[in-house]
């Protein structure tokens, strides 16, 4: 009889020539175990989405219960469905009017394709403006506004009309126009090692939208849902999006994405054509019901307010000569050191050790921290010091 391990190099696409290959039995809290009973860190929440631990009890519970009252029903928008329309109400409660439409897809990506078409439709326009060094997806229309040319020429030809500037470069915002549908940007970058803007630039990018009718889409795909210290990263800068698309850390662990629009934004779906934008499982409602146990969890549990404690006692801990600069903003941290060649066997050490850390796509020698938002103090000492171990 094949192995798990045999089955999975043999039968499932792989995307690499040295897949990971750990193989986890069980995972809850902050915590992975392997068959043999081993013990992994998750650090970096599953790249942002275990954002309340893995099976965290609210979650768990939220699941059972709408898989126990029904599940697919029928395409998006047609059927009133409580998980969606009660995770909507509790998204729009946490966001500035009038960001008040939720439009739900199964993954940051598509929740992408979904904000570009919406801007296009909006707008009457064609060009979309993103960032080099942008990591907005794998999708051909994601991977068109993704600003890193090694995951993009083999797709050639992607999406006509984009153009891309330097983020954090207020020079260029020149570039945007009245042919502009929209300028996406990640409120802060996550691929290219976690760069987070400054506040003049992110006020002088809103004021340069508004000027010239560009609607402004913020990709809060890894930033958002309290990883950076505030439920939504662009909470920081004094400014608001016109469409905001988030993911990953939303839903505890099941697959769900959203785009989100004032109203008379969202309502050119409606006509010419009518059902401009269709998904058959966007909004599914048994990651609905986890999406709103683990925005609930955030708040009842408080761990948006704790995130700052948390990022410091990282920074206070990991200090080490080979450790160049450490960049963050909350519980998304890149800490750099000289090269891929000096980065990738200390993360393979700490996964031997028991800790799991990665790089980033656009910056391989940075090794990500994104633990779930639940770490404890306890937990982030014992990390650390595995990590200087392997350093």
């Amino acid at each position: 009889m094949l192995s798990h391990r045999q089955l999975f190099l043999s039968h499932l696409a792989q995307t690499t020539h040295f897949p990971l290959l750990l193989e986890i039995e069980r995972a809850e809290g902050i915590y992975m175990y392997a068959p043999a009973g081993k013990r992994y860190t998750d650090l970096i929440s599953g790249i942002g989405v275990s954002s309340v631990g893995h099976r965290h009890p609210k979650v768990v519970t939220a699941v059972k219960e709408q898989a126990d009252k029904f599940m697919h029903l029928m395409v998006y928008g047609e059927y009133v469905q409580a998980p969606q329309t009660l995770l909507a109400q509790a998204l729009v409660q946490t966001l500035p009017a009038p960001l008040d439409n939720v439009y739900f897809t199964n993954s940051g990506s598509e929740a992408i394709e979904g904000a570009l078409k919406l801007a296009k439709r909006y707008t009457g326009r064609r060009e979309i403006i993103s960032c080099f060094q942008a990591y907005h997806g794998s999708t051909h229309g994601s991977l068109s506004v993704s600003g890193n040319e090694v995951f993009k020429q083999a797709y050639r030809p992607l999406l006509p009309g984009i153009r891309h500037i330097q983020f954090n470069y207020t020079a260029d915002l020149e570039n945007i126009t009245s042919r502009t549908a929209a300028v996406l940007v990640e409120t802060v970058q996550g691929e290219a090692g976690v760069r987070v803007p400054d506040s003049a630039y992110m006020q002088a990018l809103r004021q340069k939208c508004t000027e010239t009718g560009a609607l402004l889409i913020l990709d809060e795909i890894q930033a958002g849902f309290g990883r950076t210290g505030r439920f939504w990263a662009f909470e920081y800068f004094g400014i608001q999006p016109d469409i905001l698309v988030c993911a990953k850390g939303m839903g505890g662990g099941m697959p769900i994405g959203a785009f989100i629009a004032s109203q008379e934004v969202m309502s050119v779906f409606k006509e010419k054509p009518i059902l401009g934008h269709i998904t058959t499982f966007g909004g599914h409602p048994v990651s609905c019901a986890a999406s709103l146990a683990t925005l609930i969890a955030i708040q009842e549990e408080k761990l948006v307010e704790q995130v700052a404690t948390k990022e410091a006692l990282f920074r206070e801990l990991l200090q080490h000569s080979s450790i160049r600069e450490i960049r963050s903003k909350g519980l998304i941290m890149a800490v750099e050191f000289e090269s891929f060649e000096v980065l990738k066997p200390i993360i393979d050490r700490c996964i031997e050790k028991g800790v799991i850390t990665d790089w980033f796509l656009y910056c391989d020698n940075s090794m990500r921290i994104a633990p779930p938002l639940t770490i404890t103090e306890a937990q982030i000492r014992e990390s650390c010091e595995v990590i200087l171990s392997a350093i």
